[in-house]
């Protein structure tokens, strides 16, 4: 049953961005409900701007409807005023697309980009009616499924969800739902349903797993319970990127990332030891400059943006990156077309390609030098000099760019507090240089996050840095990085506490964050709404230490609690990293050879591009 406009108009005009909650935007697809076998809602734990900016949600939504027997809908986060409105009134949390509540598809499939939007996977369980526990929603209730990199570790998160997909979801989307479609045809049980789906590649089922712990509260063994459960679940892996989404689905509201995307490669090389994307998305897989230009013009035509990100986590590695930003500058040039390169690599940022943009609408650049000094970005593995940060800042400002942003880490392993006066070094020279080309009109942003020790990488077994630690790195930079022309943000060190504990969790944490939502946490990721005080009660309550899952280092013989999940970067060859890193040694990017990772032998890579 659909919610009636009749109960939505008496809420809306309550209610903050109400364009949040209505759809009917340009390029969203409604099918006819009765028509379609299996429904499906993608779910985003996250306000409409934020989830709106989501290219994944994007690209299986596409996909989706692409199916005749399919259909794909969306619904994000309620902001708290929404949330309160609908529960007053009795309303469930619905699709945007047709709005009939969540409790009425046959799936909800949940993308998970971030642990500190885990409690709001429960709000929105919650808010729709559903069980938020797996084990107490029946026959009757949709499949809820998660996808995306925080599935990478899903243990926390293992007494919420029916299934998970570790990887790549193009392909394996319609095999889950060719499988739904099977089992309502059968009226199989969902039981068996949950057995069908442990066995597609990829698909990992909580339910069909035991987990083991020693004395000392370590993970002993996580073991499969069934004979379609495999005792290690594969990765997915796209090995060609299909053509991208260019029906995108214009919002009403200023989102996030307003403006066009093309991804134009999956993957990364460069090997960064600390970075969970570069490791969880490998091989490298990169489009063809003649389907990037096609999809731009889509894009263009169908959207009406004027401003297209060409997205990958290394955008100016690709090949063809100069010729595709020349090409795309010539074919738009009235009106013109803004290009936004994301997270430019130092290293291959060249005064060339700055020169490509002369003359146009310039938007802001962002670079990661992520350590001030050169030995803590060997111990990363972060292969730039200083004298390449500040060769290509001086490129962007002589190219006519008034802003740029700088990302930068504190408590990465081995730091001192003098790799960390090294930042502020670095950020007074290239705020000198910015004012010498625009003087007050000039702009340097820096953003400093703390160090995060996540799954599948060669920091894993690090400890995140202590909080006196902590400290003092934020009041070293806090004084000197001051004044006019330059802006320094940081996170709060308790929600990297947080961030930690939940990264890098086990089974257990899934009773901390039940028991955190019901005394009132949501909204994490929003300064205005965390609240260490309700997620330390709950840590207490469970008895749990949020400090042994967060700050403490692990060895090698340990078993991690994603060690069944074979993300194809081999864990040996992960403690090799750390070891080397430990010892100040780099790798090299594996476009020059294979460096030995495990995909290899894995997942079929081809080792150097």
């Amino acid at each position: 049953m659909q919610i009636s406009n009749r109960l939505l108009d008496r809420i809306l005009p309550t209610v903050t961005m109400p364009a949040r909650y209505t759809g009917g935007e340009w390029n969203s697809v409604v099918k006819d409900w009765d028509d379609v076998q299996v429904k499906l809602v993608l779910a985003y734990p996250d306000v409409y701007q934020v989830g709106m900016s989501n290219l994944g949600l994007m690209i299986l939504y596409d996909i989706v409807n692409r199916q005749p027997g399919f259909l794909a809908e969306r619904v994000y986060a309620p902001w708290v005023d929404m949330d309160a409105a609908m529960r007053r009134e009795g309303i469930p949390l619905y699709s945007l697309e047709s709005r009939h509540p969540l409790g009425e598809f046959d799936v909800l499939g949940f993308t998970l980009p971030y642990e500190l939007n885990f409690s709001n996977v429960l709000n929105m369980l919650n808010l729709a009616g559903l069980p938020v526990l797996a084990v107490e929603r029946g026959e009757d209730w949709p499949l809820v499924i998660g996808g995306g990199v925080g599935t990478v570790n899903a243990e926390p998160l293992a007494d919420f969800f029916d299934a998970f997909v570790i990887g790549d979801g193009e392909e394996v989307i319609l095999e889950i739902l060719n499988a739904c479609a099977r089992a309502k045809e059968s009226g199989a049980r969902k039981s068996e349903l949950l057995r069908a789906l442990a066995g597609i590649p990829g698909v990992y089922v909580p339910s069909l797993y035991q987990v083991a712990y020693h004395d000392d509260g370590t993970v002993a063994a996580i073991t499969p319970t069934t004979p379609e459960a495999s005792p290690r679940i594969v990765r997915r892996i796209v090995p060609q990127l299909p053509p991208p989404p260019v029906d995108l689905v214009v919002p009403y509201v200023k989102v996030i990332h307003d403006r066009g995307m093309v991804e134009i490669a999956r993957g990364c090389t460069a090997g960064c030891r600390f970075c969970q994307a570069g490791m969880v998305y490998r091989p490298l897989r990169e489009r063809s400059l003649s389907e990037v230009l096609t999809a731009v013009e889509a894009i263009v035509q169908r959207t009406g943006y004027e401003e297209i990100a060409l997205v990958s986590l290394n955008s100016a590695s690709h090949p063809q990156i100069e010729e595709m930003v020349r090409e795309l500058i010539a074919r738009y040039s009235h009106p013109p077309l803004a290009i936004s390169l994301p997270s430019l690599r130092i290293d291959t940022f060249s005064v060339r390609l700055a020169e490509l943009f002369q003359g146009r609408r310039k938007t802001g650049l962002t670079f990661a030098p992520e350590a001030g000094s050169q030995r803590l970005r060997d111990v990363i593995n972060k292969r730039v000099t200083e004298e390449d940060l500040l060769a290509t800042a001086e490129a962007a400002f002589a190219g006519g760019w008034q802003r740029i942003k700088l990302y930068f880490m504190i408590g990465l392993p081995t730091e001192t507090l003098d790799d960390v006066g090294a930042i502020v070094e670095l950020v007074r020279e290239v705020r000198a240089m910015s004012r010498r080309y625009h003087g007050r009109r000039a702009q340097v942003n820096v953003s400093v996050a703390t160090f995060i020790p996540k799954p599948h990488t060669p920091f894993q077994w690090s400890p995140l840095v202590g909080e006196d630690d902590l400290s003092a790195r934020l009041a070293l930079l806090r004084r000197g990085i001051k004044g006019r022309g330059v802006r320094l943000s940081w996170h709060a060190p308790r929600t990297s506490l947080l961030e930690a504990a939940l990264a890098r969790g086990d089974r257990r944490l899934g009773r901390v964050i039940h028991r955190a939502w019901q005394d009132g946490a949501r909204f994490d990721a929003w300064p205005e709404h965390f609240d260490w005080e309700v997620w330390q009660r709950a840590f207490a309550a469970e008895g749990l230490d949020v400090d042994w899952y967060a700050r403490r280092e692990r060895s090698f013989a340990e078993v991690l609690p994603w060690d069944h999940i074979e993300n194809g970067v081999s864990k040996s060859f992960l403690w090799d990293e750390y070891q080397r890193a430990l010892h100040g040694e780099t790798t090299p990017d594996c476009r020059l050879g294979c460096v030995g990772c495990g995909l290899a032998e894995t997942l079929g890579c081809e080792g150097a591009g």
